[in-house]
């Protein structure tokens, strides 16, 4: 580190652009991370409507928690996805009427009920991940294994 980063007092002109570089490359950041997450949103209407035309969004995640088995509950749904029970509740029953998710009693704690995805839902969501990940693969194909490695680490450092 130099002298001039030392002293946060200190204003010279390189640190001044230095730091006039890096807020606008933070602003960059935040910018393309908005972008990103509007597509991300766009991807799940796409693959909720996939799955059911009624279907939304959170009801596609509450499926896929269901489906993939990562959350059989009501109360696991709600710690996965981070919503309140009112909402996951409202998408459970939506699901049960689509005839997407039953609930059965719990193999290992026969006073429990969980939530299992219908064979219908598993087509559905595998039909909904594949155009994903057709769309995802598409664009990361365009890169270098170099770069598809480093930009890896670089979202596994940021997610940390």
């Amino acid at each position: 580190m130099s002298a001039a980063s030392d002293d946060p007092a200190r204003t010279d002109a390189p640190d001044s652009a230095e730091g006039s570089d890096l807020d606008q490359a933070v602003s960059r950041v935040e910018h393309e991370l908005g972008r990103l997450f509007a597509r991300i949103r766009v991807s799940w209407r796409e693959a909720a409507a996939t799955v059911h035309p009624d279907l939304q969004p959170l009801g596609y995640q509450v499926l896929t928690s269901i489906a993939t088995g990562k959350a059989t509950s009501a109360g696991a749904i709600i710690e996965r996805l981070q919503t309140d029970k009112s909402a996951v509740s409202r998408h459970v029953r939506q699901l049960e009427q689509l005839g997407l998710v039953e609930s059965v009693r719990d193999p290992e704690d026969r006073r429990a009920r969980v939530l299992v995805a219908t064979e219908l839902a598993q087509e559905r969501v595998a039909l909904a991940r594949s155009r994903y990940e057709a769309r995802l693969g598409e664009r990361l194909r365009r890169w270098s294994a170099a770069d598809l490695d480093h930009f890896a680490e670089l979202l596994a450092a940021f997610g940390d």
